[in-house]
């Protein structure tokens, strides 16, 4: 088919290809305008003090801005936010589900939250609840892990503390490293003196250096057993001092970064305002009727085929006439020669052109139809 026969088929189907998107187009246009005023405001959340800066941040890297908006678009609609802001307002959270809307202001940190709603009084405390929540459920979980890091750390060191106390009652010693240490380096002091007395001829004094040497190596002997167990409390209440001081950072770092996303500091909602009606139309309709144009394409090539299959195959010309060959036509014998003809779509009598299908053939005088071949 040609483009004509296209402009043809359309011109006849004009009927189809206008009603179908012009009745899918009103249908939708009514539904908008029966539809009861929506009302829309935007609460912008601005806290550059929580993206990048020092490492201790949780939003740290090239890619802080990006993290923060993903993680603020996911806390917003997730389920316990929408549950508590739901709890907060009395809006229903299939309300608040279908008509809050997050997103990021470019490649910034800065993020807007969008409410829409047909009741213009619950615009303004959904969103500032929604900031609200999303805020605390990002920053102030971390403040409530922080605090637990430092109590079990806490926990640690006192229990490592209990340790060692009980240690040195089970075996009536005070701080045996330090008693250890202090005898080596007295016994050190005494070999000195030691040989000093036996240089000059002081035995008496040689002599009382020599038991104070082997009192301390008793002593020596005595605490050096018990000396690795005594260490290994040590060790471990060191291992848990260090915790708790980590930890304790953590949760400085942590209420920072809540003090920092305080929403009466970094959220502010705009003014509530009527959502416009001509956008909603255009919005609604445009697509509807480009959809009912698809529509009215897809029916109007089903009614052709049908046609065509109903009507079955149309003659190719309506001037189809048999053609006798030149030259005299035969008139006795039984010569019979094949002819050519055109197909006329009727029978004929003896001696003239028939259409059946097949070809026609002349014998003795007058054209046969032969349809066997």
């Amino acid at each position: 088919m040609e483009i004509v026969d296209y402009l043809r088929i359309a011109r006849r189907r004009l009927w189809l290809l206008v009603g179908v998107p012009v009745l899918a187009a009103g249908a939708a246009a009514t539904l908008v305008l029966i539809a009861p005023q929506q009302y829309t405001a935007t609460a912008y959340v601005a806290a550059p003090a929580l993206v990048g800066g020092a490492a201790a941040q949780q939003y740290t890297g090239n890619q802080a801005a990006n993290q923060f908006a993903a993680a603020f678009s996911a806390a917003a609609t997730s389920p316990r936010v929408v549950d508590e802001v739901a709890a907060d307002t009395g809006v229903a959270a299939n309300r608040l589900r279908s008509g809050l809307a997050v997103s990021q202001v470019g490649a910034s940190s800065q993020m807007e939250v969008t409410f829409t709603s047909p009741d213009r009084a619950s615009v303004a405390p959904v969103l500032a609840a929604t900031t609200e929540r999303a805020l605390a459920f990002l920053f102030s979980s971390q403040v409530a892990i922080a605090t637990e890091q430092v109590t079990a750390a806490s926990t640690d060191v006192a229990e490592a503390t209990a340790a060692i106390t009980a240690w040195e009652k089970e075996n009536k010693v005070t701080q045996p490293d330090k008693i250890y240490q202090a005898t080596l380096n007295e016994m050190a002091s005494l070999r000195q003196q030691r040989l000093q007395m036996q240089a000059v001829g002081n035995g008496r004094g040689a002599d009382a250096a020599t038991a104070a040497i082997e009192a301390g190596q008793k002593q020596l002997d005595t605490i050096g057993p018990k000396l690795p167990d005594y260490q290994a409390l040590l060790a471990q209440r060191d291992a848990a001092t260090s915790a708790l001081s980590s930890a304790r950072q953590g949760l400085q770092a942590a209420r920072a970064q809540v003090q920092a996303a305080d929403p009466a500091e970094v959220a502010s909602v705009g003014a509530v305002r009527a959502v416009s009606r001509t956008s909603s139309l255009i919005n609604a309709t445009v697509p509807v009727a480009g959809a009912g144009l698809l529509l009215a394409v897809v029916l109007v090539a089903m009614l052709e085929l049908l046609a065509r299959n109903r009507a079955g195959d149309p003659p190719t010309s309506a001037t189809d006439t048999p053609v006798p060959p030149p030259g005299p036509r035969p008139t006795g014998g039984d010569e019979t020669r094949e002819i050519p003809v055109a197909r006329v779509g009727r029978a004929t009598p003896a001696g003239q052109l028939s259409r059946g299908g097949g070809r026609v053939y002349e014998s003795g005088g007058a054209l046969e139809p032969q349809t066997g071949r």
